[in-house]
């Protein structure tokens, strides 16, 4: 209810900023008018009295020169901007978030709300405990509120998983924990599943690559970079273009080959089971994956269903929030 009345405001804001904006307008040209003839003598009074002190000329000539210089530099700029700008919306580039800083979190976190309610739900990750387990992850509340769930996730048994936290070596962030992570978002899933969410998991066994989020029309799109906390990385979003030859329709490709590979098996939910299926669909094997929750973590499908208006209210207290160089908890 809080969030509708704030995006109503916010609608209301942006609607009564567009009126606004061209009322100053309307008002700044007619002052400009009534004001011209006064201006226009009080320069030619201002000239009469420098056009035969040499100091005063060379004065308003340095002035005018400089002025000069700064429109032509204003507009050298603003035409390479409009360039650069148009080359940005060709790739499908709507905006750019350098730094997370808090004020950024808090606008990332209001976009991904706006953009995924009632839409199917796509993501990359690693173990997705930041993403959308913790309460104040960027998709915390976006599942909530989506039609369906695709999720793509680090296997935390396969053997690349295993070597490239070894090879990391952090003092405090290690494979147990990893894989309690992984666990915790199964248990979400699991969750969201009993209260009638359509979702779909599936675990891959490559270090990760990028943190990608597809909600609609929109893609949101971070570097796992090998040394540096992802948190750290600049996040990009992109939007589907209508000729269909931006950077959206790239990755969106890339997250469908994905998702469609027949080597990365699915999660089912309900048996803890992987499956292995070829190319045309057909169930091949399965295979058991020991990430078993502790009972109290995860609660009765009548629970479950009992919250359905809360269901991230039943996330029970796990570990801190531990993120990692190179191979950060998302």
């Amino acid at each position: 209810m809080f969030q509708e009345s704030c995006s109503i405001l916010r609608a209301f804001l942006r609607d009564a900023a567009g009126s606004l904006y061209h009322i100053a307008i309307v008002a700044l040209s007619a002052g400009i008018a009534l004001l011209l003839p006064a201006g226009a003598r009080q320069f030619l009074s201002f000239w009469s009295l420098v056009e035969h002190d040499k100091f005063s000329l060379i004065a308003v000539e340095m002035t005018a020169a400089i002025l000069l210089m700064l429109c032509f530099n204003y507009i050298h700029r603003s035409v390479r901007d409009r360039a650069l700008a148009t080359a940005a919306t060709g790739a499908g580039l709507v905006s750019f978030f350098p730094r997370r800083a808090p004020e950024a979190q808090r606008r990332i976190k209001s976009l991904k709300e706006e953009q995924g309610t009632g839409r199917t739900v796509m993501v990359i990750g690693s173990s997705g405990s930041g993403t959308f387990v913790d309460q104040v992850g960027d998709l915390s509340s976006v599942l909530d509120k989506c039609l369906e769930a695709k999720i793509l996730l680090v296997n935390p048994f396969s053997q690349d998983a295993s070597a490239r936290m070894q090879a990391l070596a952090h003092p405090t962030y290690n494979l147990p924990t990893f894989r309690e992570e992984v666990r915790h978002s199964i248990a979400l899933l699991k969750r969201l599943k009993a209260i009638g969410k359509v979702v779909k998991l599936k675990l891959y066994s490559d270090p990760p690559l990028v943190k990608l989020v597809i909600l609609g029309d929109y893609l949101w799109l971070q570097h796992y970079h090998a040394d540096l906390d992802v948190q750290t990385m600049p996040e990009y979003v992109l939007q589907r273009n209508r000729k269909e030859h931006g950077l959206y329709t790239l990755y969106a490709h890339y997250f469908m080959q994905r998702w469609e590979s027949a080597e990365i098996p699915e999660y089912d939910l309900d048996t803890d089971e992987l499956v292995y299926r070829n190319r045309t669909g057909h169930e091949l094997r399965r295979e058991r994956l020991e990430l078993e929750v502790a009972p109290a973590a995860i609660p009765s499908v009548e629970t479950a269903l009992a919250a359905t208006r809360e269901p991230f209210q039943l996330l029970q207290a796990r570990g801190p929030y531990l993120p990692v160089r190179g191979y950060e908890t998302e």
